[in-house]
This record gives C-alpha cells, structure tokens and sequence, in this order.
C-alpha cells in the first residue's frame, strides 16, 4: 500500500523511525517483558522513559533550571481553563491578544474566572487579517498574566515577535510552532503545547512553568489541575 502523506495541522504524520521502533518494542519494551501501554506510571521502566523525555527537551530547548516540565493530558485546550486558575491568586485580571479562534477559545476560559483585558484583537472582517501594531497595544500593567497564541492555524495569523509584556508575567501556546524554532525560554513564564502537531501522538500536553508562578493558584482548583501539586507528585 503506498504511504498517505497527511499535511493537516494535527494530529501531524509521525516519523517513520519512530513507527517502527513503536512497532518493534510494542509488545515488550527494550525487553523488559511489557509493554508501555501496561505499565505502572510509577514504575522504573516509565520513570526511565519520563526522565529521558524531559532531559531531551530541556536539551532541544534549552530550558533554564528554574523552570518545570510537566506532561499532561486534556489537550492544550484543557490549559485555558488552568492557566488563570493557576496563575490569578488574588488578581481578577488578566490580559489576552485575541488574534483567532484558538485564542478565542482561551478568552472565554478565562472570563469565566476573571476579568479579561483584550490587549489587542484582528479585525477578521478585513482581509488580509493582521495583527494590530505594537503600538496600538493596551496592556493592564495589574494583570496577573498576559497570554498569546503564537500562530493561529485556522485563520492564518502567526506573531513574528515575542511581546515585551514588561514584568507581568508572559504565557504562550505554543501547539503549533513548539520545536519548529529557537526560542528564549527564559522571556516566559510558562509555555503550553499540545504535542499532536509537532511534538508527538495526541493525548500529551506539554507544560513549561517557571518556579515563582507555582502556589499562585485559586483556591477551588481542582487538584489535579494544580501545577504545584503536579511538579510535587509527577502526575
């Protein structure tokens, strides 16, 4: 059968090496007698396989040491509900540039905690759509955060800047250009992926969070949503 070549924006065609050695190792990893689908999520094979995840991304993406990797489930999507539940302590603000749908969908997360400050937005009734100059920007100097989506892929937008969201701290999805580029890690205080589109599989969530954002959550968060307890537990 010939090979179908999937361009979509996710979930994206994985590597052919990396199939095969899925293939290869399924029924017993590097073996061990089982395979990963069986395996305790706290049992030295998986713990290897974590450990081994994190240090080459910390490597690919040169992650500073006051900074934490989380894998998780749920999606990016899950995020726009944890980011400001995380994130707000005793700040009801928070500032978004809503430049599409997917930053759309993250507004509308955060409003049911919070108030939201559009920092700026793209007019979709004018083609080609752009986003609004630096200068037109407004930011909320009180807000507990300012989150951007990186490249829309559904409306075609893509920042080809990081902002300067001065000392607020300053939060990325990164689903769809994670990995592609360099970036300065150390200019966020956390980025977010889902890892479908250029990462991996979908079902895995990458969450990169600096230390001090830690312990600033709300206090009806649900647990399991709780960096904090997720960096001391390793969910």
């Amino acid at each position: 059968m010939s090979p179908i070549y999937n361009f979509s924006a996710g979930p994206a065609m994985m590597p052919q090496a990396v199939l095969r050695r899925a293939h290869d190792e399924f029924l017993s990893w590097q073996q061990s007698g089982i395979n990963v689908m069986e395996m305790s999520h706290r049992g030295r094979d998986f713990m290897a396989i974590l450990e081994h995840a994190e240090a080459q991304l910390r490597t690919l993406m040169a992650i500073p040491e006051n900074y934490h990797v989380l894998f998780l489930q749920g999606g990016a999507t899950l995020q726009f509900s944890a980011i400001p539940l995380n994130l707000l302590a005793d700040n009801q603000q928070a500032d978004y540039f809503h430049t599409g749908q997917w930053s759309e969908k993250a507004i509308a997360e955060a409003r049911r905690y919070c108030q939201v400050n559009i920092v700026a937005q793209v007019d979709h009734t004018n083609q080609p759509y752009a986003i609004p100059a630096e200068k037109q920007w407004q930011f909320n100097p009180d807000a507990a955060y300012v989150h951007y989506t990186a490249n829309e892929t559904i409306d075609g937008i893509e920042f080809d800047t990081i902002p300067d969201s001065g000392d607020v701290p300053l939060v990325v999805d990164l689903s769809s250009t994670i990995l592609s580029r360099p970036i300065d890690v150390s200019r966020f205080g956390l980025i977010y992926a889902g890892a479908q589109k250029n990462i991996g599989p979908a079902g895995l969530t990458v969450v990169i969070v600096r230390d001090d954002l830690l312990g600033r959550s709300l206090p009806a968060i649900p647990a399991i949503l709780d960096y904090q307890r997720q960096v001391k537990y390793g969910w």
